[in-house]
């Protein structure tokens, strides 16, 4: 099922990411000897950095960010070339959780989490999750005025 879904994502990302150069696929980083696989590894080329690209099948989780870190970390020091920006991450799982995401502060690290969505569903459930989307938007809003 991941190497349908990656095989789509590629395809998506190449028709509609303009600037994007797709890089390589399952990324193979060795670390302390052990082996590591980062999904899709993209470069932008406007933003002249590398994107690395996570799959995750289940629900986000805070562990996640750490991985993408050290992924981070490790294409930051051996593959990025001169001229270039720090590498930055997308961790695309089926379900995120706001809260983590905020706590965790991952914006502050590149690190960016989207949900995708194997079927759309019901317009009823889209409706009501665009709706809580958008008050979670205005509630993050207004706190960060009271800070």
């Amino acid at each position: 099922m991941e190497a349908v879904i990656l095989k789509e994502l590629e395809y998506f990302i190449l028709e509609i990411g303009k600037g994007f150069a797709f890089v390589e696929r399952q990324k193979r980083m060795i670390i302390d000897g052990e082996d590591y696989h980062l999904d899709l590894l993209f470069f932008h080329r406007k933003l002249k950095r590398l994107v690395a690209i996570e799959l995750k099948i289940g629900k986000f989780q805070a562990k996640d960010k750490g991985q993408m870190e050290l992924y981070l970390n490790w294409l930051n020091k051996y593959e990025r070339q001169e001229g270039e920006e720090k590498p930055i991450g997308l961790i695309l799982c089926a379900e995120t959780s706001r809260e983590q995401i905020e706590l965790l502060e991952m914006h502050k690290d590149g690190i960016m989490v989207a949900e995708y969505w194997t079927e759309l569903p019901p317009k009823k459930e889209l409706e009501k999750r665009l709706h809580k989307a958008i008050t979670e938007a205005r509630e993050m809003l207004e706190r960060k005025k009271i800070l």
